[in-house]
């Protein structure tokens, strides 16, 4: 199954297929707690599940969180083309299900999807409709206090995610929309209301396509 445009097999349209939207957030911005604020709040967003070769966290459940693969299943789902974009990152591979993330759009809701920088420039590669939001921390320190109270990674996993964070906040002029997560209630709702303004703005634009009938004439009647 591949990533659809246009019209989808059932005939449905773009429009109708909703809006795909790539949220990237550097690690402790806060980006889990904030979307799953997002989806509560709107039963039209569809929250997409990455796979990962990263060990799960306390609480953590396959298929819900992340889909956890070994690293040789991984690769041999690589391999297959079942990935519309990967890449490793913090030293672990995370990709997207090219059959969920179709399935999803074709739902008819919005759909969000979890990428690092370079999972976003892989997926706007492919797909030119694809909105961008950056969810940042109000500042380094704060995202630094945020990783270590979570007690889930070492000293040289800490200076890695540290690092990439810097690289990654650099990189946050590359989106359309960039979010500062200081209270997460108030970054929900600025998340939640960039989707439903394309919401709005992908409705509009449907309503204004003339319909095959006006296109081709419809006949006159008095």
């Amino acid at each position: 199954m591949t990533v659809s445009f246009g019209r989808s097999s059932s005939g449905r349209t773009v429009a109708e297929q909703g809006t795909l939207f790539v949220v990237s957030a550097p690690s402790g911005a806060g980006k889990h707690t904030v979307l799953a604020r997002v989806a509560e709040q709107d039963a039209g967003i569809e929250h997409t599940v990455s796979a990962t070769t990263r060990p799960p966290r306390p609480g953590e459940i396959d298929g819900k969180d992340y889909y956890f693969l070994n690293e040789a299943e991984f690769r041999r789902r690589v391999a297959a083309g079942d990935f519309v974009e990967w890449a490793e990152v913090h030293g672990n591979l995370y990709g997207t299900l090219r059959e969920d993330l179709s399935a999803r759009i074709q739902s008819g809701k919005d759909v969000v999807l979890e990428l690092d920088v370079q999972g976003m420039r892989s997926l706007k590669a492919l797909r030119n409709d694809v909105v961008t939001v950056f969810l940042m921390a109000p500042s380094f320190e704060a995202l630094e206090e945020r990783i270590r109270k979570r007690r889930a990674n070492d000293e040289a996993s800490i200076a890695l995610r540290l690092a990439n964070a810097h690289g990654e906040m650099a990189d946050r002029h590359e989106y359309d929309y960039v979010v500062t997560n200081d209270v997460a209630e108030k970054a929900a709702a600025e998340v939640l209301a960039i989707v439903r303004a394309h919401r709005k703005r992908v409705r509009r634009q449907s309503d204004t396509v003339p319909s095959e009938s006006t296109r081709r004439g419809a006949p006159y009647e008095e």
